[in-house]
């Protein structure tokens, strides 16, 4: 099983510097599950992609649709106290929070390029090609 954060997801949805890796890490595991709120950061970047014409109408609602799909592992939900505990005790944002609370209660580590969110709780997480080594 893999616990992918937004920017992971995305990799694998639409073509960037990731991408590769991100695929190649669904190739050899398609079980993908994310905390609920990845589904609004990716909705989220859709619309801007749409709205700074990076891709059209219908190609975010295909990567939507995709996502959808990608995650059908699972989507959980974390608490949102604990969130917020994890929030405050390693200085990062309530949305990465919950990525880390589901890292810890799955027992798995997120996989994820965001930098900052893996120097703050690197025993929750691994970068994509830490996935694919590992």
């Amino acid at each position: 099983m893999i616990l992918a954060d937004t920017n992971a997801a995305f990799s694998f949805l639409v073509d960037n510097e990731w991408s590769e890796a991100a695929r190649a890490l669904y190739r050899r595991d398609p079980e993908w599950c994310t905390e609920s709120h990845a589904l609004v950061e990716l909705t989220n970047v859709f619309a801007r992609y749409v709205r700074t014409r990076l891709m059209t109408e219908g190609e975010a609602f295909a990567a939507l649709a995709g996502a959808e799909m990608l995650l059908r592992g699972g989507v959980l939900r974390v608490e949102q106290r604990a969130a917020l505990r994890m929030a405050l005790d390693r200085q990062v944002s309530a949305y990465d929070a919950r990525f880390l609370v589901a890292a810890r209660e799955l027992g798995v580590k997120l996989v994820t390029e965001d930098a900052k969110l893996r120097r703050a709780a690197p025993e929750l997480t691994q970068s994509l090609e830490e996935a694919l080594a590992a």
